[in-house]
């Protein structure tokens, strides 16, 4: 298996609030879409972001819905503070909730994070020792 994640599926509890959220937004592109069921979002550089119904995506899983919000984050890296702070404030105009603000982190990054409609939890970054270039790739 190669070392590389092509597709992150996230449980939603609606598609069209999702939809609205991401698409609406935030601006981003829906590339592919069953109305109700699933949303295809191509994120960057061949990762697909898909906003799936949580009854479905569970039963296909085999798995039961999370008592809570999963422990997961989804980061977005900058090349600057002051792109966290525009994205963070993006993101809050377009409905979401801000859970912490953005900070300097005592590793020497500076992140914030907020929650989508579902509570998935993006962590909006800057960390002074990674690169990110004009088209957004990020290396370390």
């Amino acid at each position: 298996m190669q070392p590389r994640v092509d597709l992150i599926s996230l449980g939603v509890r609606s598609v069209e609030a999702s939809r609205s959220f991401y698409a609406d937004g935030l601006g981003w592109r829906i590339h592919r879409e069953v109305p109700g069921e699933v949303v295809f979002i191509q994120a960057n550089h061949g990762l697909i972001l898909s906003l799936w119904d949580a009854a479905r995506m569970q039963a296909e899983a085999g798995t039961s819905a999370p008592a809570g919000v999963p422990c997961i984050t989804l980061s977005h890296n900058l090349a600057s503070t002051a792109e966290v702070d525009w994205v963070m404030a993006e993101a809050e105009a377009a409905g979401a909730t801000i859970v912490a603000a953005p900070k300097t982190q005592p590793w020497g990054g500076y992140t914030g994070y907020f929650a989508d409609p579902d509570g998935f939890r993006w962590e909006v970054a800057y960390n002074p020792t990674w690169a990110v270039d004009d088209a957004g790739r990020v290396s370390l």
